[in-house]
C-alpha cells in the first residue's frame, strides 16, 4: 500500500473497554503525526460509513444473538475497509481507527462468550492480508470505567446496550484484551488508563513521537 512517492500508508488503532478513555487520547496522537506532516484518516467502528453507520444504531440498540451481532460488526467491517481503510492506506495516508477486530474477540468472543476461533475464522475472511501497524490498548479496571460511563451519562440517560452490561461482562472484555496484548506486545501497546488523564497524554505523546513503524 504506497502513495505515489512510495510512502506506504500506517494503520493504528484504537482499543479499551468503554470508559477506558481511549476516544479522549485519539487526538492527541491525530495532532502529533500531523506536526509531523503526516496526512491523516480518522474513522471509527462499527461505522465508518453510511452503512456502517446504519449497523452501528442496530448493533448498540437492538437485543439479537451474539452470532448475529458479530457477522453485523463483520460486514460492516468489510465495507470499512473497502471504502475507507484500504483506499487510504493506499493513497499513503495512516488511518487512526477506534476500535477494528481486536474489539471483536474482546467484546464478542469475551464478553459475549462466542468461540473465539470462530472470530477468527471471520477475521481471516475479512481481511486476512491486513493487520494493525500499532494497536494502543488503554485499559482500566471495569469498576473504575464504570464509573466514568455513568459520569458521562448524567445529562444524557440513554446509555448504549454495551455500557449497561454487568461487570462481569467488563472482565471478561478487559481480560480478552489483555490476552491479545499478551500474544502480540510488537503490535499492542498497553496504556494504564487508570492515571490522571494528562499522565496519560505524555505517555502517549512520547510514544507517538519515537515510534517509527
Amino acid at each position: 500500500m504506497n502513495d505515489a512517492t512510495g510512502q506506504r500508508g500506517r494503520f493504528i488503532t484504537f482499543e479499551g473497554i468503554d470508559g477506558a478513555g481511549k476516544s479522549t487520547h485519539i487526538d492527541a496522537v491525530a495532532e502529533v503525526l500531523g506536526a509531523r506532516g503526516v496526512a491523516l484518516a480518522l474513522t471509527r467502528e462499527p461505522g465508518g460509513t453510511p452503512f456502517g453507520e446504519a449497523l452501528r444504531e442496530v448493533v448498540l440498540s437492538q437485543a439479537m444473538t451474539p452470532e448475529a451481532e458479530t457477522l453485523l460488526l463483520f460486514a460492516a467491517r468489510a465495507e470499512h475497509l473497502a471504502q475507507v481503510i484500504r483506499p487510504a492506506l493506499a493513497a499513503g495516508r495512516w488511518v487512526l481507527c477506534d476500535r477494528f477486530t481486536d474489539a471483536t474477540f474482546a467484546y464478542q468472543a469475551g464478553g459475549r462468550r462466542m468461540d473465539e476461533q470462530r472470530v477468527a475464522q471471520l477475521e481471516a475472511w475479512v481481511h486476512p492480508d491486513l493487520q494493525p501497524d500499532l494497536t494502543i490498548l488503554f485499559d482500566v479496571a471495569p469498576d473504575v470505567a464504570a464509573k466514568r460511563v455513568a459520569h458521562r451519562g448524567e445529562n444524557s440517560p440513554d446509555l448504549d446496550r454495551f455500557e449497561v452490561e454487568p461487570a462481569a461482562f467488563f472482565e471478561a472484555v478487559r481480560a480478552m484484551y489483555l490476552k491479545r496484548a499478551a500474544a502480540d506486545p510488537a503490535r499492542i501497546l498497553v496504556i494504564d488508563s487508570q492515571r490522571a488523564p494528562e499522565v496519560v497524554h505524555g505517555q502517549l505523546v512520547e510514544f507517538m513521537r519515537r515510534w517509527n513503524a
